[in-house]
């Protein structure tokens, strides 16, 4: 892919946690990657940053397209990933190929149930929560755990007959406190079995009770001066309330299942499918189907998608997941109707990612028809801004610029199409106005600019900007209905200090939002006409200060003074001069002139 491919694509990926791939024109996958933005993380490899890795540019390269799944949250994305790389083995995918498994909390199905970390989940009756992304969570997790309710960690077969009859003692965990003593009767099975339901609960996410205890446990030991231990009752709080308990993409209680959700208009249906392996999903595909026949429904539609889409995929499942009854080409399969649990998650999920593929499509289709260049969009974007009744295709700008009056000169620059035309620039020496006046300077350059449009039957700009506030705007505005132009241009003046608008007569100023483009266009313009301006001054000072001396010799022109200048550095270095050395440079008549100058000049000194 290219990044012009990508452009043709970017307004219509989601801002949504999600699952990407990139794949080859071959349909296989080369690199399966998470995001918590899909759009932000996609547009990080296109563009002109120097610091990609090669290896990302071959990828990128490689690949023919994008196919992404959107999920509910950031673990959400980062266990579906886990679970296509080590389906899929992407070549450019380097972490998650060992195979590794992720971490569950296991409540055992025994009399006094142990707690433990596990990586197998096994169909024993046991309670599994999880899956977690990091064992460090879990760790915490099983820490606070085991603050709140000792529990036993020992795997004794503590049976009732074997308690009944004394078999065990207690052991070092019961001394320091983090067992009760359930195989010696010291804790009944009830009062266990109570705390069971309670960590239950807290690994459900019900975290009110957990709350209400560490916030006592966080006041006790801040009156008792203990700040690092509320500390450590704070941060194991945090790491419950970031704990998710329950996954979209991967469930223990779920194991081989098809899901599938349908969406059309009038033209087209789209059937989501997402497969589902021993409770992870492990593909994702949404079929696409052109109707033909007025007499199309979406039941028989989806009916043929799911013979389809099970038929590519070589899918075995028995069951399939659906938002409603219909009748089936395969008959034998179970179909469920989920109402709440992991289920309905699923199918919450496929529902999501059909809708957004049929966005997906409609955006791609209004693109094509009504593709706007960056310049039209920006310069649509300043007609609205500044109510005009066209886009401004033509842009004068103007600019004054003098040092206490002296060499005052002025600019104008001109935008076509939202980009600088250099070619059209025009500079100004001011000619009728004499001292530092800025309004009689801008009048000046306004009519001489405009007075020679009209003369010679150029078209007039659609906006002028006046780089000014109401003073200059006014002089501007007073030339323009002189001219009879004022009604037939749009002209506007911008002042510095506040980025304020101003419009004729108008003495309220237009605020435009600072991150808007069209005025960073206006701004862009005020700037190019400052610089040119300022450009044209310092020129004009440099040849009259270049000429100060060395020009008032008669006979002495520009450009002789200028050869002496870049020969000699300065007019000190002439006069000390050879008149052999002077001559060698500008000859003998212009020598003579000039030591006879000099010499004149010594003696009226003296």
């Amino acid at each position: 892919m290219t990044t012009d491919d990508y452009k043709k694509i970017a307004h219509t990926l989601p801002k949504q946690p999600g699952v990407y791939k990139f794949v080859d024109p071959n349909e296989k996958i080369l690199y399966v990657g998470k995001a918590k933005n899909l759009k932000a993380r996609l547009s990080s490899y296109f563009g002109e940053r120097r610091d990609r890795l090669a290896k990302t540019k071959v990828l990128v390269k490689k690949a023919d397209h994008i196919e992404y799944t959107i999920v509910e949250t950031e673990h959400d994305a980062l266990l579906l990933e886990s679970t296509l790389i080590k389906k899929y083995q992407p070549r450019y995918n380097v972490m998650l190929k060992d195979g590794k498994s992720y971490s569950y909390i296991c409540i055992k199905k025994e009399r006094f149930p142990r707690v433990f970390l596990t990586r197998r989940v096994i169909k024993d009756g046991s309670t599994y929560f999880g899956p977690y992304v990091s064992k460090y969570q879990v760790g915490v997790i099983l820490d606070l755990v085991k603050n709140l309710f000792p529990l036993r960690t020992c795997t004794l077969p503590l049976s009732k007959s074997n308690v009944d009859k004394g078999k065990f003692k207690v052991c070092l965990e019961y001394h320091i406190k983090n067992c009760l003593g359930p195989c010696v009767n010291y804790e009944s099975e009830e009062d266990y079995n109570v705390k069971i339901e309670q960590i239950k609960n807290i690994l459900r996410g019900h975290l009110g009770v957990v709350k209400n205890y560490l916030k006592s446990e966080m006041m006790r030991y801040a009156e008792e001066m203990k700040f690092e231990k509320a500390q450590q009752a704070k941060e194991k709080l945090s790491a419950f309330e970031d704990y998710q308990g329950k996954s979209t993409v991967v469930s223990t209680t779920i194991r081989n299942v098809d899901v599938f959700t349908i969406t059309s208009d009038e033209k087209e249906a789209f059937v989501n499918y997402l497969k589902i392996v021993d409770g992870s999903i492990i593909h994702t595909y949404t079929l696409e189907m052109t109707l033909n026949l007025d007499d199309d429904n979406e039941d028989e539609l989806l009916a043929y998608g799911i013979d389809e889409l099970r038929k590519r995929f070589k899918s075995n499942a028995e069951e399939i997941i659906l938002e409603k009854e219909i009748e089936l080409i395969e008959d034998e399969l179970q179909i469920t109707i989920p109402k709440i649990g992991d289920k309905k998650k699923l199918l919450e999920l496929s529902r999501k990612n059909v809708k957004y593929f049929l966005l997906q499509k409609r955006k791609q289709e209004v693109s094509r028809t009504n593709k706007q260049t960056p310049a039209e969009r920006i310069l649509r974007t300043m007609q609205e801004d500044l109510q005009m009744d066209r886009p401004p295709m033509h842009i004068e700008c103007f600019d004054n610029s003098n040092i206490q009056g002296t060499n005052p000169v002025a600019s104008c620059v001109v935008f076509k199409n939202a980009k600088p035309s250099k070619r059209d620039y025009r500079k100004f020496k001011i000619k009728t106005v004499v001292g530092p006046d800025d309004f009689a300077s801008m009048e000046e350059v306004v009519r001489r600019r405009y007075s020679r449009l009209i003369k010679e039957n150029q078209p007039l700009p659609d906006l002028i900007i006046i780089d000014g506030g109401k003073g200059q705007l006014s002089s501007a505005t007073k030339i323009m209905e002189e001219l009879g132009i004022l009604n037939k241009v749009t002209l506007i003046g911008i002042a510095k200090r506040l980025e304020e608008i101003f419009f004729p007569n108008d003495p309220i100023p237009l605020y435009i939002n600072k991150k808007s483009e069209s005025l960073k266009i206006i701004q862009q313009a005020r700037n190019e006409a400052h610089r040119f301006a300022i450009t044209f001054h310092r020129d004009l000072r440099s040849k009259n200060a270049l000429g100060t001396e060395l020009t008032n010799v008669e006979g002495i022109g520009e450009k002789t003074a200028q050869k002496l200048l870049s020969h000699f550095k300065s007019v000190k270095k002439i006069k000390a001069a050879l008149p052999s050395e002077i001559e060698e440079v500008v000859g003998k008549s212009a020598t003579t002139k000039l030591l006879n100058y000099f010499l004149k000049t010594e003696n009226s000194e003296k």
